[in-house]
């Protein structure tokens, strides 16, 4: 196994499998660091250290390395919206790595810490994974991408920053996607439209209470002003989490929202308050409480579609690969 990787296998292949037989879940823990915003828009990186976990999914059959998309998710942790995308990129031939940034924290989801815990520090996680699975065995290290959800999508929009990726991307790898779900657009980073080459989707609905799609809307715009393969899709009257299976609509009359806010990145690495001029807080006046929830399938069915059709693009399919000669612990050389 690969320094930096850590590999605690999940005891769930068949004993009766043929001894070629690849593992098809595992739990992976990679080094990660705690930074606030600020800490992140001075591009410093001497934050707490942090040991998190994801859980790695193979498709089944496969052999050898395949892609892979890293999936982050947002307030409240991992849920079975995630499941649900893990299992339809298996099904399409690619593994899908579950990051969960916040039990290696401490942190209880929809909880004080989790609305504290920077979108940006996700960010930061997102580059670790994907330095920590461009070093995997059975990961092609070029066609790795990332899909964030909500507060995740920072990890996701955020990560093909030129300046950002300078400072937090690991040596000699790269996304070779970002997609966003109901992503949180609203503040503006400097030089946040300078973006790497490669194709960023964002997908909305325009009912989105919680993060409404007008400022994804700019960005994008900005984006595409400067030669970006960016899109918006929008699914008329899709809420936030559209891809959440649950019944009827709901409420969440104490969920905080930005929506209201415009904020954008000031000196010193600080967050301000467009409106007022002055450092946002989680107390700034412009905060509300209320937002409402909805699964849409027909939302669901098409983003997934959506997604489908690009990683094919990107990832096409290669013949099924044999795990190749053995060294002399059995396991596949390298």
């Amino acid at each position: 196994m690969r320094r930096g990787i850590g590999l605690v296998v999940l005891a769930l292949a068949l004993t009766a499998a043929p001894a070629s037989a690849q593992q098809r879940f595992a739990l992976l823990s990679f080094e990660s660091v705690t930074l606030t915003t600020q800490q992140v828009l001075l591009g410093e990186k001497g934050g707490k250290p942090v040991t998190l976990t994801g859980e790695l999914r193979f498709p089944a059959g496969a052999a050898g390395r395949v892609p892979v998309v890293i999936l982050m998710h947002g307030l409240g942790g991992l849920s079975t919206n995630h499941d649900d995308w893990a299992r339809a990129l298996n099904e399409w031939g690619i593994a899908a790595f579950m990051v969960d940034s916040l039990s290696g924290r401490g942190i209880v989801g929809l909880t004080g810490g989790d609305y504290q815990l920077s979108a940006l520090a996700r960010m930061v996680d997102a580059y670790r994974a994907l330095g920590m699975l461009a070093q995997h065995p059975r990961i092609e290290p070029d066609r790795i991408a990332v899909m964030g959800f909500s507060a995740g999508t920072a990890a996701a929009v955020f990560s093909a920053s030129e300046r950002f990726s300078a400072s937090y991307g690991p040596p000699g790898a790269q996304f070779a996607a970002h997609f966003c779900l109901y992503a949180n657009c609203m503040t503006r980073f400097r030089d946040d439209a300078k973006v790497v080459a490669r194709p960023i989707r964002m997908f909305y609905g325009t009912a989105d209470d919680w993060t409404p799609v007008e400022p994804c809307r700019a960005l994008i715009a900005d984006m595409r002003k400067g030669g970006a393969d960016a899109t918006l899709t929008e699914y008329a009257g899709a809420t936030h989490v559209y891809d959440l299976p649950m019944k009827g609509r709901v409420t969440l009359p104490q969920a905080t929202t930005a929506r209201k806010c415009s904020l954008a990145e000031g000196e010193g690495g600080q967050v301000l308050n467009t409106k007022t001029g002055q450092a946002f807080t989680m107390s700034d006046p412009c905060l509300e409480r209320g937002v409402t929830l909805q699964y849409d399938e027909a939302a669901t069915t098409a983003t997934r579609e959506a997604v489908r059709t690009l990683l094919a693009s990107l990832f096409p399919a290669k013949p099924l690969a044999g795990p190749g000669p053995a060294a002399k612990d059995g396991a596949p050389v390298k």
